[in-house]
């Protein structure tokens, strides 16, 4: 089998054939085919929640360009009502797409058929100028507008919104069709369960998830190996390894609310993922209130876990990551230079030190420090805990780790996007306690990864940086870091920032 299908359905046969032929496993747990299809969704997708958000823009946009065409060619500039039909404008294109928005306009079943939408569209768009028309009434101003422009505006307004409808449904299939724009869903548990739910959600032929595979720790017996055409990639514990290489959007549980023993066992390994994770509740025998639900299609679903920070709250916090990292390279390149200087004249050896420290999602990333060591006894695989007193730290060194100037280089980290300015500390991937990885003494310590990792953090402005040579240290600083992942703002990442060079006045715990 040399090209995998688009839908990843196999049959046993395949399955096992590419078992037998397919790569070899490297420094993973996965199994090759695992492996491959782990691969073959490496690359990010489009959010649907993003695309009909920038549409939304853009047809605010469009809308108000017709009428702005419209009232230069009928009206022209000057006159006295210059000002009032641009605010006119204005207003009733954010109040088409207000409509628009109440109505399911912008849903992905939308978008996919616009002709079958028309009718709902051409009613939207009526409604607005029917507002329009009552307001200019009440606050009697209707008079003063062009009837010819209030009718060219409507034409050419929803002709506009037709032809960009009738792009964006081709786009959308394009992007179904190569898998640009999906919702990736791995199930967990196999059986029947999984077979009921995958016939259930394949028959939404309007939802926008494609299933990468099922995971199971049960045996074959229990669990067949090929569900609903699906394979069965692994184990509960190989799916968050294929979840560290894949970008999977969504976890699906097919298991019944009535084993609440497995299905809580399942979570507490899961729940360190930056994925949503839902139960289904499909089959269940248990009814909630509507409200309780999300759906795929027609299949409703439980919220358990939400991804954090995710969408457009992504969007927000890298713009303001962008803005805040120039500005402090800005105002700090003097720090910086004169720290640059001062490492050279103080010891042999390069300005900067370069470490690989966890990132995202576990990822391994280079983090940039100024060098406070003395190159022949650096560390950095942060084995060894940097200690008071240390011989391998320079006279230099000492001051600028007391004071964190050493971390200033990652304002560079931040604005080229392998760190956010806030979140929880990145630390070294060998970084050890009492010869224990962090993640072997904290339960749910990778769960600190669910989000990018910070130049500063809540842990850190509340006392817990410098030296981790307990475990109670490391336990408190990943407290505080899951305390402000699960409360995250951006009013709380600037109180974080504008508190930072407060708190870095205490350097009890920094040497």
């Amino acid at each position: 089998m040399n090209e995998i299908d688009p839908k990843l359905r196999f049959s046993l046969q395949a399955v096992r054939a590419y078992q037998d032929s397919g790569p070899k496993a490297g420094d993973t747990k996965l199994n090759p085919m695992a492996q491959y299809i782990a691969a073959h969704f490496r690359q990010d997708t489009m959010s649907p929640v993003m695309v009909s958000g920038w549409l939304r823009l853009a047809e605010f946009c469009l809308l108000a360009l017709c009428g702005v065409v419209a009232y230069l060619w009928l009206v022209g500039l000057g006159g006295h009502m210059a000002w009032k039909y641009p605010g006119v404008i204005a207003g009733g294109s954010l109040l088409a797409v207000i409509l628009l928005e109440f109505t399911d306009g912008y849903s992905i079943a939308s978008l996919r058929r616009p002709i079958h939408f028309s009718g709902r569209m051409l009613l939207v768009w009526a409604g607005t100028f029917a507002l329009l028309a009552l307001a200019g009434f009440l606050f009697k101003v209707s008079e003063d507008f062009s009837r010819l422009w209030f009718g060219a505006w409507f034409v050419a307004g929803f002709a506009a919104l037709m032809a960009l409808r009738l792009v964006m449904a081709v786009l959308i299939r394009r992007w179904a069709r190569n898998g640009r724009m999906e919702r990736r869903a791995v199930i967990v548990g196999g059986g029947q369960a999984a077979e009921t739910l995958i016939r259930t959600v394949e028959a939404q032929s309007d939802n926008d998830i494609r299933i990468c595979g099922i995971f199971d720790d049960r045996d074959n017996s229990r669990s067949p190996p090929i569900v609903a055409g699906y394979p069965k990639l692994g184990t509960i514990a190989e799916l968050i390894e294929f979840a560290r290489i894949a970008r999977i959007d969504m976890l699906i549980v097919s298991l019944p609310l009535t084993a609440e023993s497995r299905v809580l066992s399942l979570l507490k390994k899961l729940w360190v993922l930056p994925v949503d994770i839902r139960l289904s509740a499909h089959s269940n025998q248990l009814r909630f209130r509507p409200r309780s639900y999300s759906y795929i299609g027609a299949v409703p679903m439980l919220d358990i876990f939400d991804k954090p920070i995710n969408d457009w709250d992504s969007v927000a916090k890298r713009a303001f990551d962008i803005v805040f990292s120039l500005l402090g390279i800005i105002v700090l390149s003097p720090v910086m230079a004169a720290t640059a200087i001062a490492i050279k004249l103080d010891s042999k050896g390069p300005v900067l030190f370069k470490q690989k420290r966890h990132g995202f999602n576990n990822e391994v990333v280079e983090v940039y420090k100024f060098r406070s060591m003395y190159t022949d006894r650096s560390d950095p695989t942060a084995r060894q805990a940097v200690t008071k007193g240390d011989p391998r730290v320079t006279r230099v060194g000492r001051f600028i780790r007391k004071t964190s100037i050493d971390e200033l280089p990652q304002f560079f980290n931040a604005l080229f996007g392998s760190l956010s300015l806030v979140g929880p500390r990145p630390h070294a991937v060998a970084a050890q306690t009492h010869n224990l990885l962090y993640n072997e003494v904290v339960d749910g310590y990778f769960a600190r990864h669910r989000v990018k990792p910070g130049v500063t953090g809540w842990a850190q402005i509340n006392g817990w940086r410098g030296e981790m040579d307990t475990d109670e240290k490391i336990k408190m600083r990943t407290e505080y870091d899951l305390h402000y992942i699960e409360n995250w703002s951006l009013w709380f990442d600037l109180k974080i920032l504008f508190l930072t060079p407060i708190r870095l006045l205490n350097t009890e715990n920094a040497y």
